[in-house]
């Protein structure tokens, strides 16, 4: 048996691990469902191309207000917070059955702030969780599987929400998605998690949001690490915005992007499954900063008009853009103290994804006025200059130990 095989049979044969990580994919499968139908539903209601769009960007708002979301994880106890999370989204996706027209739009809107807002608490508070349940040596291995379990939902949900779309209507798959949500909350009742109830709190909330922010910008290890990913996922978005210049260019209609995403699914189902050995080999800087510079090459490449190459630059993109996040969320269990988790982990979201939406919302802007052929070199050799800086900081570091940090004796 391969380490990398000893490390997920050992993580799912944990009783707490396997419960977890089973919740995860259960919530995810009805979350990746619902992201995709809110837009069509919204579309086929208003007739707007521009309202389908703000779905996403009503899910994704929420995270700009990470780090004072991610405070309510570390004032409370994080298992009851998971649970009751998962209960409150159920309940806030049951107002969706009396949406059946433009007028009730806004509601809609309305619950999805609120359900990426649940999400970034619950992130927060699951984070946490894990660190405390999971073996510290096996945390990338989990956080891999997670990676690999969420995306593999996003090759199948999409698929049965728009069947159940069509069937149904928005309010069928809004409550398969509730229904998710309670599967997820039932099966982390069980979890034997020892955690202590958070003491009394002297600081305020302000000065306690700060810390969060604060514990990852002076620490050696973290800094890089979340400064890379979030100059990662901005070029990445910005490349990911011309997708349909792209398909346009080898010949395709635009509906041809479901199979790259689709490919760059698998990638990302495939190096989940690896993380935790590579981290354990590389470190979390080396790991890091392959994945980015293969992510770069991907990102060039699409800019041959040649249907091989842009699903080959699909495979890689999925196999290498998760490599940082995951190194990311691995150093921040393993460094910061527990008691402070919760906001670090949302502060750490915060700064890493909303360079996404700006990617996006700038590369929209951009595909208008510049040649996309131009533009995807530009961004992929962005992303292979932000690879060089994290391993040239990581062979800094390993230079400037001293000769008894090797030899302790």
């Amino acid at each position: 048996m391969t380490t990398s095989s000893w490390a997920v049979a050992r993580l799912l044969r944990d009783r707490d691990a396997a419960l977890y990580l089973t919740g995860v994919v259960v919530s995810g499968f009805g979350t990746s469902a619902l992201w995709l139908v809110s837009g069509v539903w919204v579309r086929d209601l208003t007739g707007s191309d521009g309202l389908a769009a703000l779905c996403t960007a009503a899910l994704w708002a929420p995270t700009l207000l990470g780090p004072v979301l991610g405070t309510v994880a570390d004032r409370v106890r994080r298992k009851p917070l998971a649970i009751r999370t998962n209960l409150a989204l159920a309940l806030l996706l049951l107002p969706l059955w009396t949406v059946h027209s433009a007028a009730s739009v806004p509601l809609l809107f309305a619950v999805l702030l609120l359900y990426g807002a649940a999400g970034v608490v619950e992130e927060a508070a699951g984070s946490a969780l894990v660190a405390t349940a999971v073996d510290p040596a096996l945390l990338g291995d989990f956080n891999g599987l997670r990676t690999t379990a969420r995306e593999g939902m996003k090759l199948v949900a999409p698929l049965t929400g728009a069947a159940l779309y069509t069937a149904y209507g928005g309010p069928g798959v809004a409550l398969l998605d509730a229904c998710t949500f309670l599967l997820a909350a039932g099966l982390w009742v069980p979890l034997r998690v020892r955690e202590e109830r958070p003491g009394p709190r002297r600081a305020s909330w302000r000065r306690e949001t700060a810390e969060g922010a604060r514990l990852l910008w002076s620490n050696p290890v973290l800094r890089p690490l979340v400064r890379a990913g979030g100059a990662t996922m901005c070029l990445a978005s910005l490349g990911s915005s011309l997708n349909y210049a792209v398909v346009d260019a080898v010949g395709h209609s635009p509906a041809y992007t479901g199979v790259v995403y689709a490919v760059q699914g698998v990638g990302s189902v495939l190096v989940g499954l690896v993380s935790g050995p590579a981290l354990r080999r590389l470190g979390e800087r080396r790991f890091a900063a392959y994945g980015i510079a293969l992510t770069g090459v991907a990102v060039a490449g699409r800019a041959l008009d040649s249907d091989v190459t842009l699903l080959a630059c699909g495979l890689a993109g999925g196999i290498g853009l998760p490599c940082v996040l995951i190194a990311a969320c691995t150093a921040v269990q393993r460094e910061v103290p527990a008691a402070a988790l919760g906001r670090a982990t949302a502060t750490a979201d915060t700064l890493m994804f909303t360079p996404n939406v700006l990617g996006l919302a700038v590369g929209a802007a951009l595909v208008e006025l510049v040649d996309h052929r131009l533009l995807l070199p530009l961004f992929g050799g962005g992303l292979l200059a932000t690879a060089a800086s994290l391993a040239q900081r990581n062979a800094s570091r390993t230079a400037a130990r001293s000769p008894s940090d090797a030899n302790p004796a």
